[in-house]
């Protein structure tokens, strides 16, 4: 009897040793709460009694502060709404800080309990930003946790002309002065659209954009002054 209460016991250890192998521990972190917004991928945060700039590990917002990019103000306004006086947790990965002493960290909107991609698409704010068109993938080894999701969400993104993504994106329904048909005459100063009824005799097609360049004027008849 003692030998198969031995047995049992044997076999239950090994079962919780095989469960707790199967669990994903949490992701170590750092509770600070960001006191100041800088752009769209840099806060600075307070941890205790230490006040600390956050730059977000493997993304890329577009600049919004001494350079003009374009959809910078948009990421910038989106960190501040979402970010600028929560509590956040930092989470850090191979290297600590980068090359202008900033802190590099994966910053959490909710306390991480297992860090995986599924978890980490949901609350992790550098993720969030790619999803949503905010930011671009940006991996800088060693730090590359969380590259492969990124690079995942950002294809996502691009996908659906999300934010950034949507800028350059024409809309099929109208055409824009870079592809706009207009005609010219031989002799004429005006450009015309087509079945204009000064068309008769020449018509010559050009872009509006190189009809304008050219210095020919609409014609007042087929373009009328709005």
């Amino acid at each position: 009897m003692q030998k198969k209460f031995k047995v049992l016991g044997v076999l239950l250890l090994i079962f919780v040793l095989a469960t707790a192998s199967l669990v994903q521990a949490a992701p170590a972190v750092i509770e600070a709460k960001v006191i100041k917004h800088v752009d769209g991928d840099t806060v600075y945060v307070q941890i205790g009694k230490k006040t600390e700039k956050v730059r977000f590990i493997g993304v890329d917002a577009p600049e919004s502060t001494i350079q003009h990019e374009p959809y910078g103000t948009e990421a910038s306004n989106y960190t501040k709404k979402m970010l600028l006086g929560k509590k956040v947790y930092l989470q850090k990965d191979v290297q600590e800080r980068d090359k202008y002493g900033r802190l590099l960290a994966y910053v959490w909107l909710k306390k991480p309990t297992t860090g995986s991609n599924s978890e980490a698409t949901k609350y992790m704010f550098n993720a969030i930003l790619v999803k949503n068109g905010y930011a671009q993938v940006m991996t800088i080894p060693p730090n590359v946790k969380y590259s492969s999701l990124f690079v995942s969400l950002q294809s996502q993104a691009r996908a659906a002309h999300k934010g950034l993504w949507g800028l350059n994106v024409p809309n099929p329904s109208s055409k824009t002065p870079q592809t706009q048909t207009v005609y010219i005459t031989k002799t004429g100063t005006k450009y015309h659209r087509d079945g204009c009824k000064y068309l008769i005799k020449s018509k010559i097609p050009i872009s509006l954009k190189d009809a304008k360049a050219q210095g020919y004027e609409p014609c007042k008849v087929c373009n009328p002054p709005k």
